[in-house]
């Protein structure tokens, strides 16, 4: 009997995750603790299960959560890096990265992030609110770590594009408020592409999924 699960957050195709989080309801009387290395041999190898847990009935995935947390990996370097193919997105002009963080404090808090969003969600509500907003790098690898209450429609892709444009001098990072005030998707920069994305973690009143993508690791 098809059993019907609930995500913790929606993404596009070519986005990868290391922090997913799903629930279901089950009256199955399979062996719980057998549920993880059944779903190991039946799984195909791209998708994988960490852990299993008994909730409360009332626990969504999606609707429990408290925050979501999204990693962007940027490989900066003239030529780009098989290995890192469609894992990380190739960049290779240089990027100045106090630019790029000078644009990301504009970012952080609450604000209505239209300009930053693909398709509005049906109820039309596109504020919201980033906890954290950080740019690192080891060698060429960048990492831009966004936390959030929640994400409008392409809004880490979207705020990514925009943060390379700053990063590259095509952009003024203290032009950054100016396009949140003119809710308009054409204000802010380009989508960046869904490979360099990854849902990390999902935060919950007593449980975090956060796992770090394995080529930052």
């Amino acid at each position: 009997m098809p059993v019907a699960v609930t995500g913790a957050g929606r993404t596009d195709a070519g986005v990868h995750a290391t922090g997913q989080v799903v629930s279901c309801a089950t009256a199955s009387d399979f062996p719980f603790e057998r549920l993880v290395p059944a779903l190991a041999a039946t799984l195909p190898a791209d998708l994988t299960v960490r852990a299993a847990a008994v909730v409360d009935a009332a626990f969504s995935a999606r609707f429990s959560a408290l925050e979501r947390t999204y990693v962007y990996a940027i490989h900066a370097a003239p030529a780009a890096s098989a290995l890192l193919a469609g894992r990380a997105y190739h960049v290779w002009r240089r990027l100045d990265l106090e630019r790029m963080r000078a644009a990301a404090a504009h970012l952080r808090g609450t604000h209505d992030f239209r300009s930053f969003c693909g398709v509005p969600p049906e109820n039309g509500n596109t504020e919201r609110t980033i906890h954290a907003l950080e740019i690192e790098a080891r060698a060429d690898l960048i990492r831009v770590r966004i936390s959030a209450n929640g994400f409008v429609h392409r809004m880490v892709r979207t705020i990514v594009g925009t943060l390379l444009e700053c990063g590259t001098g095509r952009r003024d990072p203290d032009a950054l408020p100016a396009v949140l005030r003119a809710r308009d998707r054409r204000a802010a920069g380009l989508c960046a592409p869904a490979h360099g994305l990854y849902l990390a973690g999902v935060r919950y009143p007593d449980f975090d999924s956060y796992r770090e993508p394995p080529l930052w690791r």
